[in-house]
């Protein structure tokens, strides 16, 4: 990897976005003995994926890899391989196994959503709606939010996190699959709870908000990950911007298309030169603290969800702000040697603990699965018309 640029970047080509995505097929390619009947660890060790078993939030990411490969290959190999983890994660909803939380959106939209969307497999389907129906079993009333971890009901986790808007789309496919309008219902309550509550009055957000379990009523944010409660955790920063791109696809509501704007521009005026995060927007240059390039793969998606949805000058803005985001990324970022990672994208972190949090801290400085898919997934956007698999 080359050393990261202090340079602002310039868009990427259409030429290297190409070359770009031929790399990341490569890497996936080689990672198929090992990953095809087993899921990938959440984040790399020592830039090195383990295989564990498939009871993790972020296990969906590989198999969307997989997809991706798929749809810019044409080959049937990693067709097979992803439907051979449509199956595991059938099981696993079946089952229940790992699923008390809100991530199913997570897991079940770019593996069996895009299974059934690519290909028509029928068991994808089936496990996205009983995945679905899992996520509405977490919604509050009282409240109105979707809870995100532990016993449901219980007051020191009766709260949501900004990650849960990447959940929604998962229950707008659902009533359109189904036809039911319960799930679009709660989307649409979630987005609200999140909109009034956990978007600062600076445009920051919140990572976590916490519910009164007893009156509903707002009682304050939180982090798990970022830095401090009241700095700007840069993923969570990143999730806001996707998410209002993804929910203003699903529902034309100009309150999410003006606060995708304001977490876009907070977020912008806090980047580095090469425009890849430091792990919690509080930091800058000289700092010390290392970077989550996952961060800028997953705003760059936003941008280019959003690039579609907007007027022609807006969407060339969005675009050009993508393609030098992941130029950035494709430069100085991304996996160039196999001896130096089975993983696509280096430099994120994951989980970084610090003195005002509460997370144990692992995957810093390393690749992470949702870096890695979002990162191919930005590629895939900017190399044709893709179909969302969100």
């Amino acid at each position: 990897m080359n050393a990261v640029s202090t340079v602002a970047p310039q868009p990427i080509t259409d030429k290297e976005v190409n070359a770009a995505l031929d790399l990341a097929v490569a890497q996936v390619r080689r990672n198929l003995p090992q990953f095809t009947y087993a899921a990938q660890n959440h984040s790399s060790v020592n830039n090195f994926y383990p295989a564990v078993a498939n009871d993790q939030w972020t296990a969906g990411f590989w198999p969307g890899e997989l997809w991706l490969a798929f749809e810019h290959s044409g080959d049937p190999v990693f067709r097979h391989a992803a439907q051979i983890q449509v199956q595991s994660f059938l099981h696993r909803i079946v089952n229940r196994i790992e699923t008390d939380h809100h991530d199913m959106g997570f897991l079940y939209s770019p593996s069996c959503i895009a299974a059934w969307k690519l290909v028509g497999d029928e068991d994808g389907r089936r496990a996205a709606i009983l995945a679905a129906d899992q996520l509405i079993e977490r919604f509050q009333p009282i409240g109105q939010f979707i809870q995100a971890w532990g016993r449901k009901g219980r007051p020191e986790e009766y709260r949501y996190i900004i990650d849960c808007l990447l959940n929604l789309p998962l229950l707008y496919w659902a009533t359109r699959e189904t036809g039911d309008p319960k799930y679009r219902e709660i989307a649409l309550t979630h987005a609200r709870t999140t909109l009034a509550n956990s978007v600062r009055p600076d445009d920051s957000t919140y990572h976590t908000f916490y519910m009164d379990p007893v009156t509903g009523a707002p009682v304050r944010g939180a982090t798990k990950q970022g830095y401090r409660d009241d700095s700007a955790w840069a993923r969570g920063q990143a999730w806001g911007v996707a998410g209002m791109a993804l929910s203003y696809r699903y529902e034309r509501i100009e309150e999410y298309r003006q606060t995708f704007d304001r977490l876009l521009a907070f977020y912008l005026n806090r980047l580095p030169a090469d425009m890849v995060p430091y792990w919690d927007l509080v930091f800058s240059d000289g700092d010390g603290e290392p970077r989550d390039s996952s961060s800028a793969s997953i705003t760059a998606c936003g941008l280019l969800e959003m690039a579609d949805l907007v007027d022609a000058d807006t969407a060339e803005r969005y675009r050009m702000l993508a393609r030098r985001m992941v130029k950035s990324l494709a430069d100085h970022y991304a996996v160039k040697d196999p001896a130096v990672s089975n993983g696509l994208v280096l430099h994120a972190t994951y989980s970084k603990k610090s003195p005002f949090n509460t997370c144990r801290g692992e995957g810093v400085d390393e690749c992470v699965s949702w870096g890695d898919y979002y990162y191919m997934e930005a590629l895939t956007r900017l190399s044709r018309r893709w179909s969302s698999y969100w």
